[in-house]
């Protein structure tokens, strides 16, 4: 697992992902200290229907914690962790992989000054 700052983390979803055909951002991550939210996902793709990004959480394995959001700021600020956002419990927040590759394999590709901490 890793450790990322938020602004790395935004570098990450910002990445315009429009210019791979089929292309998408998938991270499973974990909220250190909850039981809940472990083996959780979020990510980014294409909405095929109106061919813009959307952002996505998949927070729990029954799909009863599942979320949409058409831009970043409301992704990051949605208060889905137990009345908090994603942006109020980054701290907490360990990627397990990036687009199914371990997440210290893959950091050095999507943000090259990259240092575990």
């Amino acid at each position: 697992m890793a450790k990322i700052s938020f602004k790395d983390f935004e570098k990450i979803m910002l990445y315009d992902i429009s210019k791979i055909p089929g292309s998408c951002i998938e991270i499973d991550f974990d909220v250190q200290g909850s039981l809940k939210y472990q083996g959780s996902w979020l990510g980014k793709m294409i909405n095929n229907d109106t061919n813009k990004e959307d952002y996505w959480f998949g927070l729990v394995p029954d799909g009863s914690e599942a979320y949409e959001f058409t831009n970043f700021g409301d992704f990051t600020n949605a208060k889905i962790f137990d009345g908090k956002s994603l942006k109020e419990i980054w701290s907490v927040i360990s990627i397990v992989t990036i687009d199914g590759v371990d997440a210290h394999e893959m950091l050095p590709y999507r943000i090259p000054s990259w240092k575990p901490f």
